[in-house]
C-alpha cells in the first residue's frame, strides 16, 4: 500500500478514535446496536452532538448504519476495527510514516545555536542529546578506517574548540571514537 495513502487512512482512525466521546461509542456499539437517540441519552450528549461523533465513526469505516422502522440503527464493524489496526499498527508499518519527516532538522538547529559562521562551537549545550549532536558533528572531520595519533586529533579538534580535551573524552565515551590506551592512537568507529 502506498504509504501516503496508508498515513491518511491511519491519521483518519486516529481521528476517529481520538475523543472520549467516540470511544465510549465504540464500547457500547460492540455489546449491541443503538440508535442515535439510544446513544445521546446514554452518553448525556445531545443528538446533533451524537450524530457527529457517528458521522466521523462513519467516516473512518467503523461504523454502519441500517434502517429500522423509522431510526437508523448504528453498529460497529466489528471486523473492520481489528483488520484496521492489524494492517495499519504492524511493526513495520508505524516507522514508514515518518518518510517525509527531516531527521536532521534538530541537529541543524542545534548547530545553528552552537557554532559561528566557521563552523566553530562557541559554547557546550547543558542538554546532554544537543552536546551529542556537537559530537556528531565534529566526529566527521575523522575519515573511518584511519589512526590518529593524540596530538593530530587535537590539532583537528582544535579547529572546533579549544577544549579538545572535552571533545576527545566525549567523543570516546559516546563510542563515536576509540582509542588504545597510554595516549596511543585514536580512531573513528563505524556509523
Amino acid at each position: 500500500m502506498d504509504s501516503e495513502i496508508q498515513f491518511n487512512e491511519l491519521l483518519q482512525f486516529f481521528k476517529a478514535m481520538a475523543d472520549g466521546n467516540r470511544l465510549k461509542i465504540v464500547g457500547l456499539l460492540s455489546q449491541k446496536p443503538h440508535t442515535v437517540e439510544q446513544l445521546s441519552i446514554l452518553l448525556g450528549l445531545g443528538m446533533s452532538t451524537t450524530s457527529h461523533h457517528l458521522s466521523n465513526l462513519a467516516k473512518a469505516g467503523l461504523v454502519e448504519a441500517r434502517t429500522d422502522g423509522h431510526y437508523y440503527l448504528y453498529s460497529l464493524r466489528q471486523d473492520t476495527l481489528q483488520e484496521m489496526s492489524q494492517r495499519l499498527l504492524k511493526q513495520d508499518t508505524l516507522p514508514k510514516l515518518a518518510v517525509a519527516v527531516d531527521e536532521q532538522a534538530y541537529d541543524r538547529k542545534v548547530l545553528k545555536t552552537f557554532t559561528d559562521e566557521e563552523g566553530r562551537i562557541i559554547a557546550f549545550p547543558s542538554q546532554l542529546k544537543k552536546y551529542q549532536v556537537l559530537l556528531r558533528y565534529v566526529v566527521k572531520a575523522f575519515e573511518p578506517g584511519i589512526h590518529y595519533p593524540e596530538k593530530q586529533v587535537n590539532d583537528i579538534l582544535s579547529r572546533f574548540h579549544d577544549d579538545t580535551a572535552d571533545l576527545r573524552r566525549g567523543l570516546v565515551e559516546f563510542k563515536l571514537m576509540a582509542r588504545e590506551g597510554g595516549g596511543g592512537a585514536y580512531w573513528r568507529l563505524e556509523d
